[in-house]
């Protein structure tokens, strides 16, 4: 079974062989892969009227436990935004209900953000979503794939392309992507965004 990867891969070996085109065939698929579960956190999103990166600062608050609450530079820092974006988000979150806002009793140059059980409530549901969406994906996978390496496999993102089952085109896949334990923690240890 040939995917979209091995033609292109396919294509740039034929036009330049001079050129190690190898890493196609991990990075492009992990794109691709990466793809599909944005569609699906934002459609468990949706459904719970967050956007993602509304869930990201919820989600950021909720993990903190109780009182729920962080500094606004905090936010920023765990949610990889500027000040100035995490004050926009923080702007339409207190508009919503979602959060409060208050300066710090120590420090009032500090704004200490505080999650509002509407807002616990909407991340937990979001949450829930997410994690029942993510364990579907994840149940057509063997548990052989489950226990090995080979979680990113041609016919898991090509069978999310083309709209197909994913459990036969899961269970159909032959290529493990990351074989060996020095390439997965390779891996691990990078953040792949976008090929």
């Amino acid at each position: 079974m040939q995917d979209e990867v091995d033609e292109i891969v396919a294509a740039w070996r034929r036009e330049r062989p001079d050129l190690d085109v190898e890493p196609l065939q991990v990075l492009s698929r992990i794109s691709r892969l990466a793809a599909v579960l944005d569609v699906r956190r934002a459609d468990a999103f949706v459904g719970h009227g967050l956007q993602a990166h509304e869930f990201d600062v919820l989600s950021v608050l909720r993990r903190s436990g109780e009182p729920f609450e962080r500094t606004a530079g905090e936010l920023a820092t765990l949610t990889h935004v500027t000040t100035g974006t995490m004050t926009s988000r923080l702007d339409r979150l207190v508009a919503r209900g979602f959060v409060t806002r208050r300066p710090d009793p120590g420090d009032g140059r500090i704004v200490r953000v505080r999650l509002s059980d509407i807002g616990r409530e909407r991340v937990d549901a979001a949450f829930a979503a997410l994690l029942t969406s993510e364990q579907q994906l994840l149940a057509t996978l063997s548990h052989r794939a489950l226990r090995g390496k080979q979680v990113f496999r041609r016919g898991f993102v090509s069978g999310q392309r083309i709209g197909r089952g994913v459990s036969q085109s899961i269970n159909r896949a032959y290529l493990s992507i990351i074989s060996t334990a020095d390439q997965a923690a390779a891996f691990a240890g990078s953040s792949v965004t976008g090929v």
